[in-house]
């Protein structure tokens, strides 16, 4: 990605001075291919952001699926970052947990690989014993999936949304941990 993003204008929140519990915020896809890499940019951008790091950990998990297991199953909360077809304009950010998210993840395992492997990996940690506390995806609806290591200018522009949403989404487990 060129260019730094601005995801918030504001200085760290003080209610996070205290230790918050940690929160895994797992970046999906393949930067090869344009917008599916999405998940990965965002990911990156909360790595570089300061100011996000308290109880966050970005990990880019880009088309690992199963082998991410591990470190799935070593904390209570997850939230992925994928590219997602949602129906909707390109660029569009959804949170999507509970039945939305099953349905997603179901229906987008059949055209993607790295779906295909949340799939698995969500059921194989599931029949390991992982209860999630909390469990969500935020889900970018892609404008081009291709050869390309270019996100397309849409959903780039919707980057620094995605980022707030998934600080903020971590910011509201964390107060209900």
């Amino acid at each position: 990605m060129d260019g730094e993003v601005t995801i918030f204008g504001e200085t760290p929140r003080s209610s996070l001075a205290r230790e918050p519990r940690e929160i895994l915020v797992l970046g999906l896809g393949n930067t090869l291919l344009g917008d599916d890499g999405v998940g990965v940019h965002v990911v990156q951008c909360l790595a570089r952001a300061p100011y996000a790091r308290a109880g966050l950990r970005p990990l880019d998990g880009g088309t690992m699926g199963f082998r991410l297991m591990a470190a799935v199953m070593q904390t209570g909360s997850v939230l992925f970052v994928d590219a997602a077809q949602l129906g909707e304009t390109a660029g569009t950010v959804r949170l999507l947990d509970g039945t939305a998210l099953a349905e997603t993840v179901r229906h987008s395992g059949s055209t993607s690989a790295h779906a295909a492997g949340l799939a698995s990996l969500l059921t194989l940690a599931g029949l390991s014993g992982w209860q999630p506390i909390h469990l969500a995806l935020l889900a970018i609806q892609p404008q081009r999936i291709g050869w390309g290591d270019e996100l397309s200018d849409t959903v780039r522009q919707a980057l620094p949304a995605a980022c707030r949403m998934a600080i903020q989404t971590v910011r509201d487990w964390q107060a209900f941990a």
